[in-house]
């Protein structure tokens, strides 16, 4: 069963929510465009950080920088270090957990046969017209919790038997996250974290977790960044995105798994197909396969419905068409 911290809701509604079924390729074989690469990590990286102290001055260096806030790509520059002031994204010190536990609607690679140990968020440093969790991406929801409040949540993902802990949308909490992962490393925490983000991320905070994450998420949502001004309220969005999955790459490389086909280190990226050629569908795709890399594992979307606000932003009144879907498809495809 999924454990709630607050305002429950049903296995199958969270699942449909945030499922990431992709579209199947030709060949009849749902993960025939899986890299062909194996391995075994012998443990997180995090461990290695821990035992030389590293991940302690990652810490450190993650509060500091919270008292002008730039762990995000829209480097606000609130100070949300004491907690009463809040970001742009409206969270202060402490994160919001909306809830957390096994999933079985991630990627296969992710969600194995156990679960991956998600923990969802509240609020977002995007303000998507059309999302699917606004419940949760544009209220507070959930319950705020310390460090070591997260870190015990962690620890008992792994007690249920999940295979990795799957960071939903943390690109404004990522001080606290890097403070728990520490609480739990020292705790016995031993599985992969996943930072499952929105594709707005910063350089500097993932800097301060390069050798913490093994397995970066990032959605490509766009193309170009004047629709992400006006579907999602950030005029840079391209710029920051583009440049963030380029670090994520140098950082894990392409995507790894081991001997049972479970994620262990590396990237994927998630683009969901949207009507009318808004997400720019060739141009993510493009960049995807000539400046990081042919192996990339990219689960295109297709289950884009109108949600919230969406009617007042035609095209995103309706579903993308079966034509559309089916040229981001052959794009992929050609592209390799």
């Amino acid at each position: 069963s999924v454990r709630r911290v607050e305002n429950p809701q049903s296995i199958a509604q969270q699942a449909d929510a945030d499922s990431p079924a992709g579209i199947c390729y030709p060949s009849g074989c749902s993960h025939s465009w899986l890299p062909a690469k194996i391995e075994l990590a012998a443990y997180p990286s995090y461990l290695g950080l821990l035992e030389g102290g590293e991940l302690v001055a990652r810490e450190r260096e993650a509060a500091r920088r919270l008292e002008s806030c730039d762990l995000c790509a829209g480097a606000c520059g609130v100070d949300r270090s004491a907690g009463a002031s809040r970001g742009r994204c409206g969270i202060g010190r402490n994160p919001v957990v909306y809830s957390y536990g096994p999933h079985m609607g991630e990627e296969d690679p992710l969600r194995g046969w156990r679960g991956s140990g998600t923990v969802f968020f509240s609020r977002c440093n995007l303000r998507c017209v059309y999302c699917q969790n606004r419940d949760i991406s544009q209220q507070e929801r959930g319950r705020a919790v310390s460090p070591e409040e997260l870190a015990a949540i962690f620890l008992e993902l792994q007690q249920l038997g999940c295979h990795n802990i799957n960071l939903v949308s943390p690109s404004h909490v990522v001080a606290p996250i890097i403070a728990a992962i520490r609480h739990a490393a020292e705790g016995g925490l031993k599985l992969p974290i996943v930072y499952n983000s929105g594709g707005y991320d910063s350089l500097p905070a993932l800097a301060l977790l390069d050798g913490i994450v093994d397995i970066y998420m990032p959605d490509m949502k766009y193309g170009r960044s004047e629709v992400a001004w006006r579907l999602s309220g950030v005029a840079d969005y391209v710029e920051h995105c583009f440049a963030a999955v380029r670090e994520m790459q140098r950082q894990v490389d392409d995507l790894r798994l081991d001997a049972r086909g479970v994620a262990r280190r590396g990237l994927l990226v998630r683009h969901l197909v949207l009507p009318g050629g808004l997400a720019g569908t060739t141009r993510v795709l493009d960049f995807l396969a000539r400046e990081i890399s042919s192996d990339t594992f990219v689960n295109v979307m297709d289950q884009y419905r109108p949600c919230y606000r969406a009617s007042d932003y035609p095209p995103l009144d309706r579903c993308p068409t079966a034509e559309e879907l089916r040229e981001a498809t052959v794009c992929a495809m050609r592209l390799g």
